[in-house]
């Protein structure tokens, strides 16, 4: 019965870590890159974000609440699993090992950017344009910025791989092989998206 239920868990834990975790994510990037097109571009695009019907409703029930759960639990698979060399190789045991150590980082750096921002968004800042560039004018919080973006990225796009094998989507090792590629190339794609957007704030 414990074990029926840890394996429930875990594919709960992978399932939010891809909809709606992952899915606000990669939403989250795309509106951070119209910084690319210039301050007003992405001030008209967190403005949009910020004025949706039931955004508090949003927040709570589909970002904060399904992260929540994500983080913790993924805190516990962190510090009591164990890589597993003999299933599935050297590879994926460093990326299961990158898997857990960008999980935390991911942690710690969604902690601070939602203390920067919303946090100081409901004691009255304003979240634009220039909240972002007085933020990353810090070399050292631009790079902590970096840092975090690439884990961020990292742990989704390689959560999806750990995502198809649990839910039996890629059972065969060639399947499984041909996940690893589309999932580097998310990686990759995403993480242009991300530090382009950091970039432009600069």
């Amino acid at each position: 019965m414990a074990g029926n239920r840890e394996f429930s868990n875990r594919r709960l834990h992978s399932l939010l870590g891809v909809i709606p975790v992952g899915l606000f994510l990669t939403q989250h990037l795309v509106i951070n890159h119209f910084a690319t097109k210039g301050e007003e571009s992405f001030n008209n695009a967190a403005n949009f974000m910020g004025n949706l019907p039931f955004r508090t409703f949003l927040e709570i029930f589909i970002i904060f609440l399904p992260l929540m759960y994500h983080a913790i639990y993924g805190l516990y698979i962190a510090f009591t699993a164990k890589n597993n060399v003999s299933n599935f190789g050297f590879l994926r045991n460093w990326m299961f090992m990158l898997q857990r150590l960008t999980g935390v980082i991911t942690l710690i750096f969604v902690v601070w950017h939602v203390w920067e921002t919303r946090v100081q968004a409901a004691l009255g800042a304003d979240v634009n344009f220039q909240m972002m560039e007085n933020i990353l004018s810090n070399p050292f919080m631009f790079w902590f910025y970096v840092v975090g973006v690439i884990s961020a990225i990292f742990h989704f796009a390689n959560g999806l791989w750990s995502f198809a094998v649990s839910w039996g989507i890629t059972i065969t090792p060639r399947s499984q092989m041909i996940s690893t590629y589309v999932t580097l190339g998310i990686f990759v794609a995403l993480s242009i998206v991300g530090i382009r957007a950091l970039t432009a704030f600069i």
